[in-house]
């Protein structure tokens, strides 16, 4: 009977001590950034941390983004190193950087252990809800150098934010449908930083707890989900005004939901809010505005309504 308990007992140390070496080698660490080494040209393949860089006034530095980085203008003349989901690790390379900030998914990731393995200095980000955002932040700002600018771009953020939360909790609640494709629909759901904007700015989501974080729902559960709202995703910046009439023909067949019998259909710019980033306070006062349009009436506009 011991022999076989030994040899569990063998069995399970080798299982964790595998474990461990499989985490550690996901885990290629970033080389050492130190004020002697400080990096001076940049690689970014993300729409967000580029908006990142450059809030920080490391614009100077960036030497190459992903094809998507359109903001700050500046952005737009830097060169070109693949898409966000099919980054060119050749031409990032060929970019010469001293250090490539990307993201954390499968895609980028697989480009990140590439450049890693080929010598160069990267820094990989989770950005998948506001507190993340501001550990991005705050990472971005250690490996430039400009830990200070880091806090400061933080607490800007948190500032503008606390008062966009402390306007809208004057006003009640409102269900809110966050469409992030029209046909076949798909939904934002709770587990989102879009859900943590709706909720911040004085909102719920309409649909509700979910499995996956953007579900695809029926025309069932659009009828019983009782919308006040439905804010629309644009499909890029162009023809919004059309986007816009587009959205309100496609929701007439849903006539007895609330938002479509108040006409409360919205469709907005969508690198203000889909690009987690220093713009968020930003997105966070555009969807406010949709919810609760009465606080940001103007004295005889809202005298009129009431007469």
């Amino acid at each position: 009977m011991k022999k076989p308990l030994a040899i569990l007992v063998v069995i399970s140390v080798f299982a964790v001590a595998l474990a461990l070496i499989i985490r550690q080698a996901d885990q290629i660490p970033d080389k050492t950034i130190s004020p002697t080494n400080l990096p001076n040209r940049i690689v970014t393949l993300s729409p967000n941390i580029t908006e990142i860089i450059f809030a920080l006034g490391l614009g100077d530095k960036v030497a190459a983004v992903s094809n998507e980085c359109d903001w700050p203008i500046e952005a737009k003349t830097k060169s070109k190193v693949g898409s966000f989901w099919q980054p060119n690790t050749e031409a990032i390379i060929a970019a010469k950087p001293d250090l490539v900030v990307c993201e954390s998914f499968p895609q980028q990731k697989e480009v990140a252990e590439t450049l890693k393995r080929a010598g160069l200095n990267v820094l990989s980000l989770r950005v998948e809800s506001i507190e993340e955002l501001f550990t991005a932040i705050a990472r971005i700002g250690q490996a430039a150098g400009c830990p200070e600018k880091g806090e400061q771009l933080v607490a800007d953020i948190k500032r503008q934010i606390d008062q966009i939360r402390a306007k809208s909790s004057s006003a009640g609640k409102v269900k809110v449908l966050w469409i992030m494709q029209a046909e076949p629909l798909r939904v934002a759901g709770t587990n989102t930083f879009i859900n943590q904007i709706v909720e911040l700015s004085g909102g719920q989501n309409a649909i509700g707890p979910t499995i996956d974080q953007y579900p695809s729902v029926g025309t069932e559960e659009i009828l019983t989900c009782g919308a006040e709202v439905i804010i629309q995703s644009a499909m890029g910046t162009e023809d919004i005004a059309k986007q816009q009439a587009a959205a309100e023909k496609f929701w007439s067949r849903y006539a007895n939901l609330p938002a479509v019998k108040d006409k409360r259909i919205y469709v907005i710019d969508p690198d203000t809010v889909l690009r987690l980033g220093p713009r968020l306070p930003e997105g966070a006062q555009a969807v406010v505005t949709c919810m609760h349009p009465e606080l940001f009436a103007q004295p005889q506009e809202t005298k009129q309504k009431n007469d």
